[in-house]
């Protein structure tokens, strides 16, 4: 069994799985996210917009750990894509915890009064989409929000990112 993510012997090349398997993880959670706004019309809050952005920064490191030699360098790349999961999680928890009502957003997400200094302030904001509010959950599998498989999702990524790190060390370190 040997192609491009396992060596000649069966065994994962960590090398390249890890780098390959976080940049695969961040398109899929980007390309679902897109789908389900312009393909089933899920407008998503700052909130869901903000989540999106851990899955950006972590995929271009992924790529960029790709492109770079085996070594200290892909890994350290790597390594940052751990805490940048991790904030994600924390983001994707908070937006739970405002879709519940256990705290209040402090992220402007809508249903806040406005304030207009001139006419073209009050023009502009009438002319502006709605802001939808991130306490409004749109969809929901087995009762559970996106925000709660986000929130799963980066956290595995973590730990999964972590594990192939550490897996890429060669024996003895």
């Amino acid at each position: 069994m040997s192609n491009f993510l396992f060596h000649t012997d069966g065994r994962p090349d960590w090398a390249r799985l890890t780098p390959f398997g976080v940049a695969f993880a961040c398109v899929g959670a980007l390309t679902t996210a897109y789908t389900a706004q312009y393909g089933f019309g899920l407008e998503p809050c700052i909130l869901c917009l903000y989540q999106r952005i851990p899955y950006a920064v972590a995929g271009v490191l992924a790529l960029a750990a790709i492109l770079m030699p085996r070594g200290p360098g892909r890994q350290a790349l790597l390594l940052i894509c751990v805490p940048v999961f991790l904030i994600g999680a924390g983001i994707a928890f908070y937006h739970t915890g405002v879709e519940q009502h256990w705290w209040a957003s402090a992220a402007g997400c809508g249903g806040s009064l406005a304030t207009f200094s001139s006419a073209d302030d009050l023009q502009a904001s009438l002319l502006a989409p709605p802001v939808k509010a991130c306490d409004e959950v749109d969809w929901t599998l087995f009762g559970l929000s996106m925000t709660v498989y986000n929130t799963t999702l980066f956290l595995i990524l973590a730990v999964a990112t972590a594990y192939g790190i550490k897996r890429m060390r060669p024996k003895g370190h």
